[in-house]
């Protein structure tokens, strides 16, 4: 894309009209722009460059508007994916702590289970049941 648009800027800019001076000392050419010191001197007349084209500066107007336009939608997408991923890792973390927190619940209802006295047995664990099925239900562990 920069090749393209210096070639198109090299079009664009007009280059002075310049002189070409040909000086032939002991039978050598040699072409400078320079006027020669001695020998034979000619001086060539270099063409100026030709106008510039409009259709290519607003050619190249359009390329800068499109490439610019493409930037402006490479860096929106890039930001929307960053907010996503985060996203997604702020919900993840949170599972996991979620998990965690039914993992020990599970674990303290069946030590209750455990220590329970006769009247109460039953219930640590119908809790202690719960607890692990509302575990596997969430975390599937």
């Amino acid at each position: 894309m920069k090749i393209l648009l210096l070639l198109l800027l090299a079009t664009v800019l007009p280059a002075g009209a310049q002189a070409l001076h040909k000086c032939t000392v002991d039978g050598k050419v040699s072409y400078s722009q320079q006027p020669c010191e001695k020998g034979v001197a000619s001086t060539i007349a270099v063409p100026s460059a030709p106008a510039p084209d409009p259709a290519a500066a607003a050619d190249l107007k359009r390329q800068e508007r499109e490439a610019e336009k493409m930037a402006s939608q490479r860096r929106k997408k890039e930001a929307r994916e960053e907010r996503e991923s985060r996203a997604e890792a702020r919900a993840v973390a949170s599972h996991n702590k979620k998990c965690k927190k039914l993992q020990m619940q599970h674990k303290w209802a069946e030590e209750d289970a455990r220590g329970a006295t006769l009247q109460n047995t039953e219930r640590a664990r119908l809790k202690a049941k719960r607890a692990a099925d509302m575990y596997h239900l969430e975390c599937g562990g």
